[in-house]
């Protein structure tokens, strides 16, 4: 017993907060390398299996879970897409980013799904993942011997031992705020807006994402399955959920998403609707002493460019490369330079999605040259359809 009276902790090699795709994968990789871990996840395994989530996975997320032996029922079940249509009311364009990308893809599967494939491999190569227990205290990370304590669902506290602590547990989750706030940064930017996400039957769904700028405001559609969508609308930034009745998101979304010819496109029956802060931020360090942060406990992104499930798993493999070294050949190099290696992806990502949103977003409401900033959308615009270098690099940049 310890001087308190509690059991002494379990001891691991890799102690791994949040059971979300980035500590999923880092989990599964290690336990095929045959490194101890164990993975605490607050909610339960039923709650994180059908959680919907994003569900666009870039050509390099789909290599790395091959690679690994995760992806046999994503690669039988996903959804390639190639293509984006981008639709105002007095034109509109699609284009075949990957053709421009040189056959790379968009891999459309709901991330709901990929938990879940993920869970079960891992316990099926005797993983171990604590369900229903949350992170209370991450300590002892600037020496030798760090602990985890977690609550578990009956009350009782449960502590690990480990070398290493992987935080993947989200922004709002305990890793993070384990750093000292002298030593970490975090740089936010809050966007003059929200999106409204709506989970929708559509009937027939575009073979496509489609970007609609509309006077309005912005409307997104995002397939997900032959009849269902994941739709977004653009709204105020102090719009609630109570603003948004079912009949108004449906005339919005036939308003807004209605191309040149006036089709009325848009949602059928509403399975499941959000208000969503768009924000984006990135704290650096990635690390500080033996934590390494992944995914959004990290950096955070809106869902423009689709690109923040893709970001955590790449942020996974190098953690879970790091990991091997060290315990394996007995070198720290590579998780000394985690956050020196992850943070240029990090901000390359950033910076996609910020001119994405200001593509599709009209002015912000203080701006006075709203003809300027049109005109201004329609020559970038131009500039992608007309596919040549300009396209081309926006094809690499948004298919990944």
């Amino acid at each position: 017993m310890s001087r308190d009276g509690r059991s002494e902790p379990t001891r691991t090699q890799v102690a791994i907060v949040g059971a979300g795709p980035a500590g999923l994968l880092l989990a599964n990789v290690l336990t095929a390398a045959g490194i101890d871990c164990v993975v605490v996840e607050h909610r339960s395994r039923e709650h994180i299996e059908s959680r919907a989530r994003a569900g666009f996975l870039e050509q390099r997320t789909l290599d790395c879970l091959s690679r690994h032996g995760l992806a046999e029922r994503l690669t039988a079940a996903a959804v390639r897409h190639v293509r984006c249509e981008f639709r105002s009311a007095d034109r509109s364009f699609t284009i075949d980013y990957g053709a421009l990308a040189g056959g790379r893809s968009h891999w459309v599967y709901p991330q709901q799904l990929l938990v879940g494939d993920l869970v079960e491999q891992l316990l099926a190569r005797g993983g171990t993942v604590l369900f229903s227990h949350a992170a209370v205290a991450i300590e002892g990370i600037d020496g030798d011997s760090p602990r985890l304590a977690c609550r578990a669902g009956d009350g009782s506290l449960v502590e690990l031992a480990c070398d290493v602590v992987a935080g993947c547990d989200g922004a709002r989750g305990a890793a993070r705020l384990a750093i000292p706030e002298n030593r970490r940064q975090t740089y936010d930017q809050r966007y003059p807006f929200n999106w409204l996400t709506v989970l929708a039957e559509a009937s027939p769904a575009p073979e496509q994402v489609v970007y609609a700028m509309h006077p309005d405001g912005f409307a997104g559609q995002m397939p997900r399955t032959p009849d269902v969508s994941r739709f977004y609308l653009q709204c105020g930034s102090d719009d609630a959920l109570a603003d948004w009745p079912d009949a108004r998101i449906r005339t919005q979304l036939r308003r807004r998403l209605a191309g040149p010819d006036g089709a009325e496109l848009g949602a059928g029956r509403i399975l499941e609707k959000g208000m969503l802060a768009m924000r984006s931020a990135v704290t650096e360090p990635m690390q500080f002493g033996r934590l390494y942060l992944a995914g959004d406990a990290a950096h955070v992104l809106t869902p423009c460019g689709a690109k923040g499930m893709n970001l955590a798993i790449a942020d996974a493999a190098v953690l879970a490369e790091a990991c091997i070294a060290r315990f394996r050949d007995g070198s720290d190099a590579l998780l000394h330079a985690y956050s020196e290696v992850r943070l240029p992806d990090v901000w390359q990502s950033q910076e996609f999605s910020d001119w994405l949103l200001a593509l599709i977003h009209g002015p912000r409401p203080d701006a006075g040259a709203l003809t300027y900033e049109q005109r201004l959308r329609r020559a970038r615009l131009a500039q992608i359809e007309r596919s040549g270098s300009f396209a081309t690099t926006f094809a690499r940049r948004y298919v990944g």
